[in-house]
């Protein structure tokens, strides 16, 4: 690990996205699949999974994070996730973000893919990053 002891506070925050395509017949059903309403599923397991990013990643620090947001938005044939995280600390919470948004695409894939097997999450990446100080 990395060490940052040296560091001073600084308030940062980051933003993510991930895209699940699907048949348009899927995502109109989100709401109301076997298992559940995937959209609100997807976002607490998003925000669960930022929580737990330390736990996941190697060598990751683990944040007292103040603060995560998963929005889902359905297209016609998608799910756009943004996930936003924020902390007052000695690093960055770029990978919080980024398994929030990963997490948050593979939930919904999870409870769709019984009805539609064709699929796809792409596009996980990180939009915006900021630091400023305390």
């Amino acid at each position: 690990m990395v060490d940052v002891g040296d560091k001073p506070l600084s308030r940062r925050r980051a933003v993510a996205a991930a895209t699940v395509r699907m048949a348009p017949e899927t995502a109109e059903r989100l709401r109301t699949l076997p298992k559940g309403d995937a959209l609100v599923t997807a976002q607490l397991a998003g925000v669960m999974a930022a929580k737990r990013t330390a736990e996941l990643i190697p060598l990751c620090h683990p944040l007292p994070l103040s603060h995560v947001e998963v929005v889902l938005e359905v297209g016609d044939a998608r799910v756009e996730i943004t996930a936003s995280a924020e902390t007052t600390a000695q690093t960055g919470v770029e990978m919080e973000a980024l398994i929030a948004a990963s997490v948050a695409a593979l939930t919904v894939y999870d409870m769709a893919k019984a009805i539609d097997k064709g699929m796809v999450i792409e596009g996980v990446r990180l939009l915006e990053k900021m630091k400023e100080p305390v």
